[in-house]
């Protein structure tokens, strides 16, 4: 990969470091026209001019334990997701900063059993067509051995009314809307939900289709993008990448991340993300998990790694990520992956973010100190959040809380 070149950095305050494992996302990044938005992890919002990175407005929360984790463009405004007790959404207007309407899908997904982090409100994704704002949120609650969720998908026009709502037991952990249609991935249906994809038809939210991977267990589906007539999901219920065509016939499948034997262990990692065009797709898989139990000493040879297929199913090219993506940047055929710590080997040497063309692989890279946890893309530029990070075992603070702005610079 080339060097993207030094990005312009604006520091964002002070954070609580990472630790050796992740906590869940905290941040989030968008770029709206001429303005970098970044919710963070005091639950504010903050935007700087594209420009001159100087600040041109500021917003800030009213909950205590909220945290900004997802953002999108939305008309002439942003709209941002909090993890916190209201799990609210707001919408400001991009150029001034004033709040349009607020929504707490706490309302209709239940307040949080515990008051710690896990068990807030969280609003995963946010994902507009233009014309509507769509919203997916859930809440966690544990009894014991038991488990389960709540959660509902949004389809919101410009003053903040819910044109419609889709409520399930099933956790959704992401979205994506094409103006005809609003794919649902759900990562766990522990209850009567069974379908690790659904398809709703973006103007009433009548489901189109469901698929499932067919697999044991609560965990199904990743990550979904929608193409075509179709869709490609990242499975976690096998560990596959899956090309899907109308109505949820399956087109191709490949092998991601399966179990494989390292020594006296069996190993897999989930493929926690995927993105396609006409293109081609790709895949971005995560963490190393034993059969056995989650700890291990060993690693999967194919985690932290984003895979490159063409449009009929076959490996184009495969590129280390160097640690855990918690999410994707996207732009039309180019991928931005974020990598934040590496829990297990925990190499400092990998922090950063690596860029992507669906049909080429290789791009422009970028060193950090600290994690990468956040990112967007815009033409020829990428956002993306710092946060710094502390290892268990070496007790050094890597890193600062900041604002990365750059483009790609010459391939």
């Amino acid at each position: 990969m080339s060097d993207a070149g030094e990005p312009r950095a604006v520091e964002l305050g002070e954070v609580t470091p990472a630790r050796s494992r992740h906590a869940g996302r905290r941040s989030a990044v968008e770029l709206v026209g001429e303005l970098v938005v970044t919710g963070t992890a005091a639950g504010d919002v903050l935007a700087h001019d594209r420009s001159t990175l100087d600040e041109r407005w500021s917003a800030e929360t009213w909950s205590e334990s909220a945290s900004v984790v997802s953002a999108a463009s939305f008309g002439d405004g942003v709209a941002v997701g909090e993890r916190g007790p209201e799990g609210t959404v707001r919408l400001y207007d991009a150029d001034g900063g004033e709040l349009r309407w607020a929504y707490d899908t706490a309302a209709d997904v239940g307040t949080p059993q515990r008051a710690s982090r896990f068990f807030l409100p969280f609003v995963v994704d946010t994902a507009s067509d233009g014309d509507r704002l769509y919203v997916a949120s859930r809440r966690y609650e544990r009894d014991g051995d038991h488990r389960s969720f709540s959660s509902a998908v949004y389809a919101f026009d410009e003053g903040g009314e819910p044109i419609w709502t889709h409520e399930t037991d099933a956790s959704p952990i992401s979205i994506d809307a094409d103006g005809r249609r609003l794919g649902v991935a759900y990562n766990r249906c522990p209850g009567t939900h069974q379908y690790g994809l659904v398809v709703l038809n973006a103007e009433t939210g009548a489901v189109r289709w469901e698929w499932d991977p067919g697999t044991d267990g609560q965990r199904r589906v990743g990550d979904v993008s929608l193409v075509g007539d179709g869709a490609v999901v990242a499975s976690h219920g096998d560990y596959r990448g899956y090309r899907l065509g109308r109505g949820g016939s399956e087109e191709w499948r490949v092998d991601l991340a399966p179990p494989t034997s390292v020594g006296d262990e069996t190993l897999y990692a989930y493929p926690n993300h995927a993105h396609a065009t006409a293109d081609g797709a790709v895949f971005v898989t995560g963490n190393t998990y034993s059969t056995d139990g989650r700890e291990t000493e060993s690693l999967h040879p194919r985690e932290h790694t984003a895979f490159g297929y063409t449009p009929d199913g076959e490996r184009a090219w495969t590129a280390s990520v160097g640690g855990f993506a918690g999410e994707l940047g996207t732009e039309g055929g180019r991928v931005a992956v974020p990598g934040a710590q590496h829990f297990r080997t925990r190499d400092a040497d990998v922090h950063g973010l690596r860029l992507f063309g669906v049909g080429v692989g290789h791009g422009a890279s970028l060193e950090t100190d600290g994690v990468v946890t956040a990112v967007a893309l815009d033409g020829e530029a990428f956002a993306a959040v710092e946060e710094p990070v502390v290892y268990h075992d070496d007790g050094e603070e890597r890193g600062t809380y900041r604002l990365l702005l750059g483009t790609e610079g010459r391939r």
